[in-house]
């Protein structure tokens, strides 16, 4: 029986590691320098390469269900996401931050139904998403604005990171909220100054915020008073 998988791994070294062979060892001796932290869903369908057009070096990938971010707690618990959050910051000081959630979410439905109780990790890593879930049925609409809200809500906790805030409020480093729609290969961005998501399309910029004294909430921009 053919392994697929075998024949996948050797076209790679003899078809495109040739086209990449002087990248990559500039990357070995020179190490790698992302400029940026992209924060997605593990969605197979979410391809962050071909979404950018980035090559190798660019992205420094971190990968989990629903693209959430753990608060920063302090804690010395095995945090991969949080730690690979500190180290793009501090150790590649990478110059911006995309969180990207998509249309047609697993994450986000199951928020709505329930888990498997064999899944009892599962179940806890979704209670970082459950802040946007709405007072409705899980229909097309309200599961799309889920999918965003949740991406302003893994902004607004990576501003919880002190290593993060001093930098987005020095101008080292900028926050972009992205939601992919898969089916129209369309990436609407969050712009804090309208309060909501507009296709890169028509949009001025790749993402703004959340910065402070401004919060999101449910589509609309409000007035931190903290």
């Amino acid at each position: 029986m053919p392994d697929e998988l075998l024949d996948r791994l050797r076209r790679f070294h003899d078809d495109a590691f040739p086209q990449y062979r002087q990248t990559f060892q500039a990357l070995v001796d020179e190490g790698q320098h992302p400029t940026t932290l992209f924060i997605g869903c593990s969605d197979s369908r979410l391809v962050p390469h071909l979404l950018t057009g980035a090559g190798p070096g660019e992205l420094f990938l971190v990968r989990n269900v629903g693209a959430f971010v753990p608060p920063y707690d302090g804690s010395h618990g095995h945090h991969g996401t949080t730690a690979a959050i500190e180290f793009a910051v501090l150790n590649l000081q990478v110059r911006r931050i995309i969180v990207c959630g998509h249309s047609h979410c697993g994450a986000i439905k199951a928020m709505y139904g329930e888990v498997s109780p064999e899944a009892p990790n599962l179940d806890r890593w979704l209670d970082l998403g459950r802040e946007a879930l709405l007072p409705v049925q899980a229909g097309p609409e309200a599961l799309r604005r889920t999918e965003q809200r949740a991406v302003v809500l893994q902004l607004e906790r990576l501003m919880e990171y002190p290593m993060v805030r001093s930098r987005v409020q020095s101008g080292q480093i900028s926050l972009h909220g992205w939601h992919y729609v898969i089916e129209e290969g369309e990436v609407h961005v969050f712009d804090v100054r309208s309060g909501g998501f507009v296709p890169a399309s028509r949009a001025d910029n790749s993402g703004t915020g959340p910065y402070h004294p401004y919060v999101e909430h449910d589509g609309q921009v409000l007035l931190d008073d903290v």
